[in-house]
């Protein structure tokens, strides 16, 4: 049976799963419905004609999608994934910073484990999830993760109130501190903080740096953790997302991996 998929979100992130999924079907799946902002909707239905496209959430959830992925940024998480989950749909979450809100990230879970819609999470622009996940099960006991972009990724950021971004000439650490805090503070450059402290230790004992590299010619995510018997060490990098310096092209890509996987004969745990 073909499950329809809906998708939350018309930026880089988006428009990338839109492309990917209008060049290579994904067996079992067929994308039938987009929601966007009001602005984006007229250029968005003109470039895909064969989807509802539609700026509201009531008509977005009305369309039926069976599962939805949110590739919009923190605020579209917090507005919409509790109607999504209620509606029964499984959610894929991009912006995974959202969940650091613990009384957000309780209510979610409580409507998934009540026996709505889940909530699901793709690697994103990492690997070694489920390393993690594994050691977490062997006494994981610490976990840092160190994510490294160019300068300009750091614009719009906190890090500009402390740092002269276009004056740093060698790595500089713009941030160092918790996973939930990092994740809160930069809500467009450390989901993947986010994630990691989701698949392993929690927000608080997660410890993150961001680092600011001239260096840099795109962004280098490193997790670096320890259980009782095991030492991981996952280092991904990659090029920026083309229209958005702050994330990884291959975020989008992960989420149509992850779907894949689900449906497959020969799945990967």
């Amino acid at each position: 049976m073909t499950k329809r998929l809906g998708l939350i979100g018309y930026g880089g992130i988006g428009q990338s799963i839109l492309a990917a999924c209008a060049a290579h079907p994904l067996p079992g799946y067929r994308l039938t419905t987009l929601l966007t902002r009001p602005y984006q909707r007229d250029q968005a239905q003109a470039a895909f004609p064969d989807l509802a496209v539609t700026d509201s959430l009531a008509d977005f959830l009305a369309a039926g999608p069976d599962i939805v992925i949110e590739a919009a940024g923190q605020g579209a998480v917090r507005d919409t994934a509790e109607a999504v989950l209620l509606r029964g749909c499984d959610l894929y979450v991009i912006s995974t910073g959202a969940l650091a809100d613990a009384a957000f990230r309780s209510r979610l879970l409580g409507l998934a484990g009540s026996g709505h819609g889940r909530v699901i999470i793709p690697a994103g622009a990492t690997a070694g999830l489920d390393g993690l996940l594994a050691m977490r099960q062997d006494g994981l006991q610490t976990v840092t993760y160190i994510s490294t972009k160019p300068p300009k990724a750091w614009l719009g950021t906190p890090a500009e109130q402390s740092f002269d971004l276009d004056a740093i000439a060698e790595p500089t650490v713009v941030f160092s501190g918790c996973a939930d805090v990092a994740a809160l503070r930069y809500p467009k450059n450390a989901n993947l903080a986010a994630t990691i402290a989701l698949a392993g230790l929690g927000f608080e004992r997660t410890q993150v740096k961001l680092v600011a590299d001239p260096a840099a010619s795109g962004n280098t995510g490193r997790i670096e953790a320890e259980s009782r018997s095991s030492r991981l060490t996952v280092i991904v990098s990659g090029r920026s997302s083309p229209g958005n310096p702050k994330t990884s092209a291959i975020t989008g890509m992960s989420v149509l991996a992850a779907l894949d996987n689900r449906s497959a004969a020969l799945a990967f745990g």
